[in-house]
């Protein structure tokens, strides 16, 4: 552990020269007629933020990055670095020239280079001692500098990591880009190389954009998360924005495990099988789709709005998850609860929504 702060203290924390603005103008991608992964997309990553690409496989995140890149070229649309254009209908700079910087999935470090010579890999412009200073500088930046003359294969997985991404900052990039960068990581390093990866992204001030699939990782690391459908843009913003107001269904269903109920508008509310929700916004006569987070309910064994019987419980530590069978609903509820909340013995009990765990969207539209 003290030699862990030692390193931890030795680390340089020296910035880029500058962090740039990366815009993506009306993009269009597509392998053919048939195969379009982006859509019309349009979004900025702003000077040193870190911005999250979220969204399922498939939905065109990484084409997004390695077009950002320039390893893949747009079918329509522009590339802009700080308002120059760098990818566009009669403009392509290649991957050199955009100082874009790239950490792959699987770190792609080369087994027959030591760690030195993989992170001086990319500094092909400058003298031999000028690269290997610039690379013992971000080799320290990340706490492995005295890991200099070893070779990838002595390395765990987090060091790996952390050596790909000295790597990527070795030639002090305007824009990082990461390509679902703890993916390959035992569940209990990602926390912490998480936390590191994000301490360093903050030292070199780098405009940093962050391709995963994981909602909590993005809420974890994100200035801002972009969540991507289809290759469309679904909806952008920080996290508590797109948590407590999401623009869809969809959307309402990546960040939170969801119970979804049909119903119908009617005198400014719509009738569930676990009670009666607020719906003022719509119409009477309208289809809604009513989503009840997991962790919405409140549970009691004397008394609530609604009877509920447990069919299943599963202890997970902090919560246990109930599966409740429910009057009026064709298949079991699913609740999350603080593990204490009920007796050992309970099995009839008391459900109470609350109701900032409601989410109201029109059945069959957009935001459906």
């Amino acid at each position: 552990m003290q030699n862990e702060r030692r390193q931890a203290a030795s680390r340089v924390t020296a910035g880029v020269t500058f962090a740039a603005r990366l815009e993506f103008e009306n993009i269009r991608h597509d392998f053919g007629p048939d195969a379009e992964t982006l859509r019309d997309l349009s979004l900025t990553a702003e000077p040193g933020e870190v911005l999250c690409l979220l969204g399922p496989s498939g939905s065109g995140k990484t084409t997004l990055l390695r077009i950002a890149a320039g390893i893949e070229s747009q079918s329509s649309g522009r590339v802009l670095l700080n308002n120059r254009e760098i990818a566009g209908p009669s403009v392509f700079l290649p991957p050199e020239q955009r100082s874009i910087g790239l950490v792959f999935q699987d770190f792609a470090l080369f087994p027959h280079l030591t760690i030195l010579e993989n992170v001086k890999f990319g500094l092909t412009a400058l003298s031999r001692e000028e690269a290997r200073e610039e690379a013992m500088i971000a080799l320290a930046r990340v706490g492995l500098q005295h890991y200099a003359k070893s070779y990838p294969h002595v390395l765990s997985g987090g060091e790996q990591q952390r050596v790909a991404l000295a790597r990527a900052l070795a030639p002090r990039p305007a824009v990082l880009l990461m390509d679902e960068p703890f993916s390959g990581l035992d569940s209990r390093l990602k926390d912490s190389v998480r936390a590191e990866t994000l301490d360093v992204l903050r030292q070199s001030r780098a405009t940093a954009i962050v391709v995963t699939h994981d909602a909590e990782e993005a809420m974890r690391m994100g200035d801002r998360i972009a969540l991507l459908k289809d290759g469309r843009l679904v909806q952008a913003g920080r996290a508590e924005e797109l948590y407590l107001r999401p623009a869809s269904l969809f959307a309402a269903g990546f960040f939170s495990e969801l119970n979804v109920f049909q119903g119908r508008a009617k005198g400014g509310a719509v009738e569930l099988p676990v009670g009666r929700v607020a719906a003022s916004a719509h119409q009477d006569g309208t289809e809604l789709s009513v989503a009840v987070r997991t962790s919405g309910f409140d549970v009691s064994e004397e008394k609530g709005e609604t009877e509920a019987r447990i069919v299943s419980r599963r202890y997970l530590g902090v919560v246990e998850l109930l599966e409740l069978a429910v009057s009026g609903s064709e298949t079991p509820i699913r609740a999350r609860v603080r593990c204490g909340a009920l007796s050992p013995q309970a099995r009839d009990i008391w459900l109470t929504l609350r109701a900032s765990d409601v989410l109201v969207f029109e059945t069959g539209g957009e935001n459906a």
